[in-house]
């Protein structure tokens, strides 16, 4: 074992803040029962870097992939943890595609959207094992507790809260890494959501239902809480891990920029806004790169229902995807330009419309290419989310055809067959007929309106900003130095090199576990 350890010779603010820029002090124990348990069950480490280029993935881990169910628990799936994975066309065909060269996305025409700002998405639903794109935001903060001797698979749970995704994700990993990983998430989430945890959960008691819904975050705290009273449990807090931040950084903000480089190959135009979803900002992350690379400006969305950012509000929605009712502790909020509430009633109908065949008619009379129509059913809830508030930018800042909005489907309408049906049930007993999906096009698409945006100043920054304490410091036992260092911009670009630190930490693991591909 030839983990090195430096220590620093005295705390400095935000020292004390996961972001591991070090070896755990003792976590000598840890590293070396890790090695030995990946070394035992031939797992390999993708770096950051061939996460961000698969092209750099060596030949003989992508030939191994050709014959790998792409949703299968199987440690190699760890290098399909990126955007650039194919669509399978043939759903009964092989589940293992391959590799594009820009990641799998849509750009939504006028006929849909209402504006002449041009929105692209990319699709979450490309990832491998949970079909959305946190099992990224999950490999991100396990990989960089592991090789810094901070989690050892031998003895220790990994603790994944969430609202859905996220713990899925963290489960996936957790098996394919050999140990095991406890799913916390509010029981009135998706149907389909819990259905995959009993698919993948070895333990029934490693799936922990905590009170409420989407909004219910600090029911899932208090669980953890108890969980960490075990030390042999490690709580990989989303919401806190920085390494999430990075992920998304390092990864997903790259991916966003080939596909904004992509579209405007032949017809040029500017990156003029990132727009995501707060959840656990993870994936605003992208847009702090997107903005250092190409100047765009960032939107972070939440539920009109619970309106923390824009108002101190607070509520109960159905946006799944988006936990809300605090400010992340990994949100830069200094760094934001625009706050968006997009209400669930738009999220729920348009997911009806974009999935029912009357839905399907009206879009096509209306315009819509027959792709784009195919494509939506790539969208799930959050998606349709980011869409909506990408839409509200445009006409916010008056956006013209010659700018580009990015933003991600996070994942795909079939975690959402549940949904639908109670959708239908409780507002369209009688059916979904086009007179209805038309009313829903017209409602939700052709009337979006910009009356719950928020513009960003220092003072709005500031206050939001000041918010986050609540959660952080008074309840969660953040110190005050530590929280308030994340007002720096030039803290979080200080964050950066920790990316080629862990990459250069996961080729010393791999090599030490004797397994390094060539």
């Amino acid at each position: 074992m030839t983990a090195t350890t430096t220590h620093m010779t005295a705390p400095a603010p935000g020292a004390g803040l996961a972001v591991f820029d070090e070896f755990a002090p003792g976590g000598e124990t840890a590293y070396a029962n890790a090695v030995q348990r990946f070394r035992e069950q031939g797992i390999v480490l993708p770096t950051f870097a061939q996460l961000r280029d698969p092209s750099t993935i060596p030949a003989s881990v992508t030939e191994a992939l050709a014959t790998v169910d792409k949703d299968a628990p199987d440690p190699r799936n760890l290098f399909r943890v990126h955007w650039f994975n194919d669509h399978a066309d043939d759903p009964t065909g092989p589940n293992h595609p391959g590799v594009v060269d820009v990641p799998n996305h849509v750009e939504l025409p006028p006929e849909l959207t209402g504006v002449e700002a041009r929105i692209v998405l990319a699709f979450g639903n490309r990832f491998p094992m949970i079909r959305a794109h946190k099992v990224l935001a999950a490999y991100s903060c396990l990989v960089a507790r592991l090789v810094t001797g901070r989690f050892d698979p031998t003895v220790s749970r990994a603790i994944w809260p969430s609202t859905g995704n996220y713990a899925r994700g963290g489960v996936a990993i957790s098996r394919i890494m050999g140990c095991r990983g406890v799913a916390v998430l509010p029981e009135g989430m998706s149907r389909e959501r819990f259905e995959w945890l009993d698919r993948w959960i070895e333990h029934p008691d490693d799936v922990i239902r905590t009170y409420g819904t989407e909004s219910n975050v600090k029911e899932i705290y208090d669980e953890c809480n108890r969980l960490a009273q075990d030390p042999t449990n490690v709580i990989l807090n989303q919401f806190s891990e920085f390494s999430n931040h990075l992920g998304h950084y390092g990864v997903t903000g790259p991916a966003l920029e080939t596909v904004y480089r992509h579209v405007t190959a032949d017809r040029p135009g500017r990156l003029a806004a990132f727009v995501s979803a707060s959840g656990s900002a993870g994936t605003l992350g992208a847009g702090d790169y997107l903005k250092d690379a190409e100047q765009a400006r960032i939107v972070a969305v939440e539920a009109l229902e619970c309106p923390t950012l824009l108002y101190n509000g607070f509520g109960d929605h159905n946006i799944q995807g988006i936990g809300d009712k605090h400010v992340p502790l990994i949100h830069n909020v200094t760094n934001t330009d625009l706050v968006v509430g997009i209400s669930d009633r738009s999220t729920d109908e348009l997911d009806l419309l974009f999935n029912s065949p009357a839905g399907k008619r009206v879009l096509a009379e209306r315009g819509v290419p027959e792709p784009v129509i195919g494509a939506l059913v790539d969208m799930g809830y959050s998606s349709i989310c980011n869409t909506l508030a990408a839409i509200t930018a445009a006409k916010r800042w008056d956006l013209g055809p010659d700018d580009v909005i990015v933003t991600v489907a996070t994942d795909g309408s079939e975690l959402y067959d549940s949904e639908r049906e109670k959708v239908m049930s409780t507002h369209y007993p009688g059916g979904f007929d086009d007179d209805e999906a038309a009313a829903v096009f017209s409602r939700h698409l052709e009337d979006v309106s910009t009356e719950h945006t928020l513009d960003m100043g220092p003072v709005e920054r500031d206050r939001v900003f000041n918010l986050g304490y609540f959660t952080w410091v008074e309840q969660q036992g953040v110190s005050i130095p530590d929280f308030e260092v994340r007002r720096d911009q030039a803290w979080w670009d200080g964050l950066r090199p920790l990316l080629d630190g862990w990459d250069e930490r996961i080729r010393q693991f791999n090599r030490d576990t004797g397994l390094a591909a060539d």
